[in-house]
């Protein structure tokens, strides 16, 4: 053998050796050793990791909910965290087939297994590792982790911790409260966040009133939720929604869960198509406001309220509601040029309608805009009732048997001076209100007083009762106790109010003298706690028969008085007018047997910091009154709100005191127990309408159709005190018979 095959030879040698070692190193046995290691120290890891991880508290964003606002009839009126769209609903709330519908296109085993997918979750890791997406084949128990207790983020970590948390929680916690947990958190696009949200988004019914064939599509629609939205799916995503609706289905009937002949008969159930989630613009904020405002006053705060969950429905009536807003736009909005006219732009509309028998309001309108005024016109509480007020002084004056200077009790037939700018007897506190346009009545009744809203009259009835207890009347009918001097200029209404607070005062008078507070809240439930509702309905504050008594006086203001506008022979109406000092807010309050309203304009500047303006020229109407506009937009909403008008007609009880023959006229003769006029009567022919030409010191116009008796005083004070209202004086001096300072 040569030197080349001796090489030869000992390569052929070398690689036999070779060769033997590898088989030596990688035997058989070897491998399946370290297989087996390798298994069990798998195991032991995974061990070690369950005994690591335990179930953490619920992430933040799992347990965050909306709060929803309804109407009266259960339709939606808004939602508030506007972040997360989801009410928590309990599962007993959704049909048995619709939860069912969800198991058999998720997971059919769920209420078999363990609470885990680990085929599923090893390819989910395994797609990660690659870079391929999201894992597929999650039980609902590993998707309810992962929603609840987790987070979305792709990573092997995550997924690890989602295996051993939902082995744990299946353990732990019953299937229906996993499966409800699910249904809860669970996306459905749309903005959607949980059952509920969804079923309003897709079918605009409530979860409970889902049927088998809408549940199975928004199961369905769980697998690819924008893909799968029929609304804007394209033909492929269409087809594959329906296929998957289809198998949901099949599932159930494979389950036992459903009949084959009624899977037969169903239909694919077309959603509805989408709609933009009501926010807070329009009346929707005021709305809200005044509900989380009667919610706090129960006690159900603010901190309360930011967790979410609340389903608040509101006592407010839809269709009276869409009248109220109509209506302001009809009578008010569309009269007004707020762009070019400096007046119109000031002019800010409030009104609360309220039902008398039981205290609920049932339409409010705050402004222009919740989200362009913040300041809701309804219930703000800085501009005066003006004389408005003058019907609780009557109250007072009848509920406590007041007798005028002379000892005559006061009723609808008792003669007053009404002399303007007279003085008032037998008070500490000189006060000579002057009467609209100046103008003096001969010996008017106190019923004619009422209907021409005469200043003389009224300030002396409150000195004939004593401020304190007309004060105490005003109170108890629900004026709130705020800037409530008592001094006998409180009958031109110096204090504040809104018109919330004088729709009930004037729902008490329409409800014979029981207490009615206005509230807006019908209910307000949560998982964990429940509002009670505020009471609408009190004891009796008042008299009936002064309550009545008071009723029939203002039906006289509506059917000849300054409230005429409103005078329509669709219902029977009782009312007040009123305007405040220089014009600044001019209002109607009224009712009918059924439904109380009252209706305020508001002079607010424009300008930086706000500020109560003059009202007079609004809409080139001249001077502003609480007969103008106010009266025309409540004639026109009750006219709708009582769908055309009602029979139903005051009943009236006890209503004598001091009633005599009506006169439509007051007498000739003053009483002997009062101060005659000076002057000989004329006879002009009032006007029924504002001035065109305001004065330089503007005066409301709420126009007499009595005979007045003008009162020659030369040349017109500049300090006049307007007809329906004015700022109490901040000094009366003895012997000054007009308002300073105004």
């Amino acid at each position: 053998m040569g030197r080349a095959d001796a090489r030869r030879a000992q390569g052929r040698e070398a690689r036999r050796a070779g060769s033997g070692g590898i088989r030596r190193l990688f035997t058989w046995r070897k491998i399946l050793g370290t297989f087996f290691g390798l298994c069990l120290l798998g195991m032991g890891a995974f061990a070690a990791l369950y005994v690591y991880v335990d179930v953490p508290e619920a992430n933040a964003q799992a347990q965050k909910q909306s709060n929803v606002y309804k109407y009266s009839d259960g339709t939606l009126l808004a939602r508030s965290n506007s972040d997360v769209n989801r009410e928590i609903v309990d599962l007993g709330v959704v049909p048995k087939s619709v939860q069912h519908a969800f198991v058999a296109a998720e997971n059919k085993s769920f209420y078999r297994d363990q609470g885990v997918d680990l085929k599923g979750t090893a390819r989910g890791v395994i797609n990660t590792l690659s870079g391929k997406g999201k894992q597929g084949g999650s039980t609902i128990t590993q998707q309810y982790v992962k929603n609840y207790y987790l987070t979305q983020d792709q990573t092997v970590t995550r997924k690890l911790k989602e295996l051993v948390i939902s082995l744990k929680v299946d353990q732990r916690t019953k299937k229906d409260d996993i499966l409800a947990g699910y249904l809860n958190t669970v996306y459905y696009g749309r903005g959607a966040s949980g059952i509920q949200a969804a079923a309003q988004a897709y079918y605009g019914v409530d979860a409970k009133d889902l049927d088998t064939s809408q549940g199975a599509y928004l199961a369905a629609l769980l697998q690819a939720p924008s893909q799968y939205d029929w609304a804007v799916a394209s033909a492929s995503g269409k087809k594959l929604v329906k296929e998957r609706w289809a198998y949901t289905l099949n599932n159930m009937v494979d389950e036992g869960w459903l009949d084959r002949a009624e899977r037969d008969k169903m239909t694919f159930p077309v959603p509805d198509a989408p709609k933009a989630a009501p926010g807070m613009d329009g009346q929707t904020g005021y709305l809200v406001e005044a509900a989380n405002d009667e919610m706090e006053r129960q006690g159900i705060t603010e901190e309360m309220r930011e967790t979410g969950g609340w389903t608040v429905t509101l006592n407010i009536d839809k269709k009276r509601q869409k009248q109220l807003e109509k209506s302001v736009d009809r009578q008010l909005e569309n009269q007004l040029d707020r762009e070019k006219s400096k007046v119109d732009a000031t002019v800010q509309a409030g009104a609360t309608s309220v039902d008398p028998k039981t205290g609920k309001v049932v339409a409010l309108y705050g402004g222009v805009g919740a989200t362009e005024h913040y300041i809701s016109n309804a219930t703000r509480q800085d501009y005066q009732p003006a004389s408005t007020f003058k019907p609780l002084v009557l109250a007072s004056a009848l509920e406590n048997g007041a007798k005028t200077q002379n000892g005559d009790l006061i009723g609808l037939n008792t003669v007053y001076d009404g002399t303007s700018k007279r003085p008032v007897v037998g008070s500490d506190t000189p006060f000579a209100p002057q009467n609209e346009d100046d103008i003096s009545y001969d010996s008017p009744t106190v019923r004619t007083a009422m209907d021409k809203s005469i200043n003389a009259v009224f300030a002396q009835m409150v000195v004939d009762v004593t401020p304190s207890a007309v004060k105490k009347t005003a109170l108890g009918l629900g004026v709130p106790d705020k800037n409530f001097p008592e001094r006998p200029a409180i009958t031109l209404g110096t204090m504040n109010a809104s018109t919330w607070d004088m729709a009930g005062v004037y729902a008490t008078l329409d409800n014979h003298g029981k207490k009615v507070t206005p509230t807006i809240v019908k209910s307000a439930v949560h998982r964990d706690r429940t509002m009670e509702p505020v009471d609408g309905v009190g004891g009796q504050v008042i008299s009936r028969a002064s309550a009545d008594t008071v009723t029939k006086a203002l039906t006289e203001v509506v059917d000849i008085g300054s409230g005429r506008e409103a005078n329509t022979s669709a219902y029977d109406a009782a009312g007040k007018t009123g305007t405040s000092e220089n014009n600044k807010a001019a209002w109607f309050t009224a009712y009918t047997p059924e439904l109380t309203t009252a209706v305020a304009l508001f002079g607010e500047s424009t300008q930086e910091g706000g500020g109560q303006v003059s009202l007079t020229g609004t809409a080139n109407s001249g001077r502003a009154n609480g007969g103008g506009f106010p009266a025309k937009i409540w004639a026109d909403y009750t006219l709708g709100a009582l769908g055309g008008g009602s029979d139903a007609t005051f009943d009236l009880q006890g209503v004598e005191r001091g009633e005599t023959a009506v006169t439509e006229t007051p007498s000739a003769t003053p009483s002997e127990t009062e101060e005659p006029s000076e002057t000989p009567s004329e006879e002009p022919t009032p006007s029924e309408t504002p001035s065109e030409t305001p004065s330089e010191e503007p005066t409301p116009s709420e126009t007499p159709s009595e005979t007045p008796t003008w009162t020659p005083s030369g040349t017109p004070s500049t300090t006049k005190d307007p007809e329906d209202g004015g700022v109490e004086p901040p000094g009366e001096r003895p012997g000054s018979d007009t308002l300073p300072g105004q």
